[in-house]
């Protein structure tokens, strides 16, 4: 464990220089349109639903993680942050498209909020470890929350902090997630979609830090709500 109040590294000291990433390609990789577990559209307009995308190392047991919530109406593992378009996973595992491994979720405001996404964010893994997420070491499984309008940035933002005071209370680290500004989600290959349903008995790799995170008023009022 590194001491108290030690950074760690960010994604910003080790960013990919544009003219060393890989090419990637102009078209999206194929993609069977339907959920596995939810029987709805992995791409789609959604309309009514809203949007969230999150980084927290392997997306295998991230996806599971968020379709089990109840109002989420579809999840997809896939890749952003980056540069390279369209990467395939080989090509993201190399380190040369600057990407994350991620989940997006489609979600029912009525039923679900998006306070309560970044709750499950953030107690599911461990937003300390900079470029790895336990034994998956590599800057593709760093921590990150794609903001996708202001007031996701300003309820990151405030998790972020109020989960780091709970974090120094515990005496664990400082917190390297990244709050990523809006840049495309590039779909995983077919193979990763709902991986661990198709896979029950695969890689998870989840492991949170055993800190609970506040939600609701306090963080509302924290981003200014």
């Amino acid at each position: 464990m590194k001491p108290q109040g030690e950074p760690n590294p960010s994604f910003d000291d080790a960013v990919i220089d544009p003219d060393q990433a890989l090419p990637g390609r102009a078209e999206p990789l194929p993609l069977d349109n339907q959920h596995l577990v939810l029987a709805t559209p992995l791409r789609g307009d959604f309309p009514g639903m809203q949007r969230a995308v999150f980084a927290m190392g392997c997306f295998w047991g991230v996806e599971r993680l968020f379709w089990q919530l109840p109002g989420v109406v579809s999840t997809a593992a896939g890749y952003t942050g980056g540069i390279t378009p369209n990467p395939t996973y080989a090509e993201v595992c190399s380190g040369r498209t600057g990407h994350a491994e991620a989940v997006q979720v489609i979600y029912d405001p009525a039923h679900l909020d998006y306070a309560q996404l970044l709750r499950t964010f953030w107690e599911n893994h461990d937003p300390t470890q900079g470029m790895r997420q336990g034994n998956d070491i590599g800057s593709q499984y760093r921590s990150a929350i794609q903001v996708l309008d202001e007031q996701q940035r300003e309820l990151a933002l405030a998790s972020r902090e109020q989960f780091q005071q709970r974090l120094t209370a515990a005496g664990l680290a400082t917190i390297s997630t990244q709050v990523l500004s809006p840049s495309p989600f590039y779909y995983a290959e077919n193979e990763h979609q709902q991986y661990l349903a198709r896979h029950p008995h695969g890689y998870c790799g989840l492991a949170g830090t055993g800190v609970s995170c506040p939600i609701g008023l306090d963080m509302a009022q924290a981003a200014g709500g």
